[in-house]
């Protein structure tokens, strides 16, 4: 037995102002997602599809994957500070998710000019690619 070591200490809730945008964003939280991490232009979100999340043929609604990909890329676009909008985005379905599966959007800033920016996330369920999200921001102000 090995003494005097402890277990690695959880690593500390978001911060900032993405995190305090999430705080407040009671459609995501609603339905489950959560915040796993922020840092400067890169968000991860997590939520688990329930089964008031399906469509008629028994899969994750495209809308609700679509949440959780926005909400990651929200998050992303706002981790510099000033207050970030989404100007346009689309998304690419690729594999379909079932009630019970834990998914995760990983948000990635591309490129920012100006007040533009361009974000992609990927959303995935284990090491299985969901879908592919792209966003168009603009910062306010």
């Amino acid at each position: 037995m090995v003494t005097g070591s402890r277990p690695p200490e959880p690593d500390p809730p978001p911060s900032g102002p993405a995190a305090a945008m999430f705080a407040a964003d009671t459609a995501s939280r609603g339905l489950g997602v959560e915040l796993v991490s922020v840092g400067p232009g890169t968000a991860v979100t997590r939520m688990t599809v329930g089964p008031d999340m399906l469509n008629g043929y028994a899969s994750a609604h495209g809308g609700v994957v679509f949440l959780l990909a926005d909400t990651a890329f929200a998050c992303a676009c706002n981790s510099h500070g000033p207050v970030t909008v989404a100007a346009a985005a689309d998304i690419t379905f690729v594999a379909p998710a079932r009630e019970g599966d834990v998914l995760v959007a990983t948000a990635q800033e591309r490129v920012r000019h100006g007040r533009s920016g361009v974000y992609d996330v990927t959303v995935c369920r284990g090491d299985e690619v969901i879908a592919e999200f792209r966003g168009r921001s603009r910062t306010t102000g």
